[in-house]
Order: structure tokens, then C-alpha cells, then sequence
């Protein structure tokens, strides 16, 4: 089994139709949409949700009225002001820290577990997908991720896939670590601006940092032609392989519109050159 994630270094390269493409493209894998705070794959890939699962993540304080003696103990070590002169958590301010719960002498204050999001295992016309849904605001989103890879693991293995490909998160942060841990080949999708070089450089650094194989794909290389040339030297001299530089097509838009990958929509063109671009992919 081979493991691909793909990321980028920001928002909006194109990683999402790119995961989408290849989906459509390969035979027998399992996907995985990581990018949980703003889950998109979905929306081209049409999954029929089979399972449905909880996310709970941190810890919030609660206050047993019935039990607590308001002696004020708790009020005075909780440094954010999470509880009230009513004794009451504001359950947004209260960061889980559990001082308030040791310092009661009465057993009044118990830590429950937080409800964070949900995750979801389902079928799709291209294979199983797991995918998953962080709630407003919530945090530790890198676990998320590594549920969402842990699971898509263990179906894969269970079912005999060749593949596991994961849309991963944009940024550096700790979401896309966990989206790169231990995979088989990172695929950066880039494009040719400012933000993009710029963006590309950190995540180069992050997938190089954890000896991640990495290879760099141009999206819409034909917009700045020059951007694209430094982002060919810069793979140069960071001894990494560009496999492609894909042109800017409005055949991706439309497809996107009608919410079908950009292979099944067009059959040549870009279409073909997507094709070529994942026999590069499966020959590494």
C-alpha cells in the first residue's frame, strides 16, 4: 500500500481539483479528504456517508451545584475568568486545564470531553473516502487529521488497496504534519505568484524536515511564466523533482461548477496532460 498526500503551501493552488483528478484516475485506492477545517472534496467527489462517528477533543470543566459549598477556591485559581460569581463555566473561556478541578476540596468539579466535530467513512464511484467536519472554532484539528489517515489505513489494508490518497491541509501548521507523517510521496501543488514561492519554500522545508520524498507540481504555470521559472530553479537547487507545469484551463472551472473531477468532464487538453502528470505519480 502507497501512501500520497497532497498539499500546498496556501489556499487556492488547485490541490483540491488535483486530488479530485486522481481519484478519478486510480484504480483501487482508498481516499482521504484531511483538510478538516474547510473540507472540500467532497464536494466533487459525491460520497454516500456510510458511517458516522464522533470527534471528542480537550476537556471542559463542570460544575456540580448540588455538591459545590461556593467556597470560592475555584474562582480564584482559574486564570480565564471561566467561572462565574454564580458558579457557572462559560464553557469558551474555559481552557481545559483541570487547575480549578484539583483545588476543590468538596469533588464538585468534574472535566468532560468536548463533542469537536464529527468524521465520516463513505462510499464513492472512485472507491471508499473518509472525510471528517471540525466544528466552529474548535481546535486540535492535527488529531483530526490522524484519525481521518488511521482510518483510511485500516480500510485499505482490510480491502487490499494499492492507494491511500489524501487531500491534505494547506499552511505548515500541525494538520498538515499529521497529513505527511509517514507517508510514501508528498505532491506540492503550487502556482506562479509571490505568495506562492513564498509558501512553497516553508512547505518544501516542513515535507524535507521529516525526510518526506517530495515532488512539485505548477498549476497554472502560463499566468507568470517567470514566477514559474523560479519555482523550477528553486526545485533545482533543493534537488527536488518537478513532475509537471499545467497550463490555467476554463475547463477546470467549469468542471468544478458542475462538481465532477476535471477528468471525467474534458477528455483532452488539460485532461490529457493530468493523465500523463499521475503515470509519473504511480511510477515513483
Amino acid at each position: 500500500m502507497k501512501q500520497i498526500t497532497i498539499i500546498s503551501g496556501k489556499g487556492g493552488t488547485g490541490k483540491t481539483v488535483m486530488a479530485a483528478a486522481f481519484a478519478a484516475l486510480v484504480k483501487n485506492a482508498v481516499l482521504a479528504d484531511c483538510d478538516v477545517d474547510a473540507a472540500d472534496l467532497h464536494l466533487l467527489l459525491k460520497p454516500d456517508v456510510k458511517e458516522k462517528h464522533d470527534f471528542t477533543s480537550g476537556v471542559t470543566a463542570q460544575i456540580d451545584k448540588a455538591s459545590c459549598t461556593e467556597c470560592g477556591m475555584c474562582l480564584n485559581v482559574c486564570r480565564f475568568d471561566a467561572i462565574g460569581d454564580d458558579y457557572a463555566i462559560d464553557p469558551i473561556s474555559c481552557e481545559g486545564c483541570a487547575v480549578c478541578s484539583h483545588v476543590c476540596n468538596v469533588g464538585a468539579i468534574s472535566m468532560e470531553e468536548n463533542r469537536s466535530g464529527e468524521w465520516y467513512v463513505s462510499d464513492t464511484k472512485y472507491g471508499p473516502m473518509v472525510h471528517a467536519k471540525l466544528g466552529v472554532a474548535e481546535e486540535n484539528s492535527g488529531k483530526l487529521v490522524t484519525r481521518v489517515r488511521q482510518a483510511a489505513s485500516e480500510i485499505a489494508q482490510r480491502d487490499h488497496r494499492d492507494y491511500v490518497l489524501v487531500d491534505g491541509p494547506p499552511g505548515i501548521g500541525c494538520p498538515v504534519i499529521a497529513s505527511l507523517s509517514g507517508v510514501n510521496l508528498a505532491l506540492i501543488v503550487t502556482e506562479p505568484t509571490l505568495s506562492g514561492i513564498h509558501d512553497l519554500e516553508r512547505v518544501v522545508g516542513v515535507a524535507v524536515h521529516f525526510s518526506i520524498p517530495t515532488c512539485v507540481i505548477i498549476n497554472k504555470y502560463d499566468i507568470n511564466i517567470k514566477n514559474s521559472d523560479a519555482i523550477e530553479s528553486l526545485c533545482k537547487k533543493r534537488k527536488i523533482e518537478m513532475l509537471a507545469r499545467l497550463p490555467f484551463s476554463e475547463d477546470v472551472v467549469r468542471s468544478v461548477v458542475k462538481g465532477v473531477p476535471i477528468v471525467e468532464f474534458s477528455r483532452d487538453g488539460i485532461t490529457r496532460q493530468i493523465i500523463e502528470l499521475w503515470s509519473k505519480v504511480a511510477a515513483l
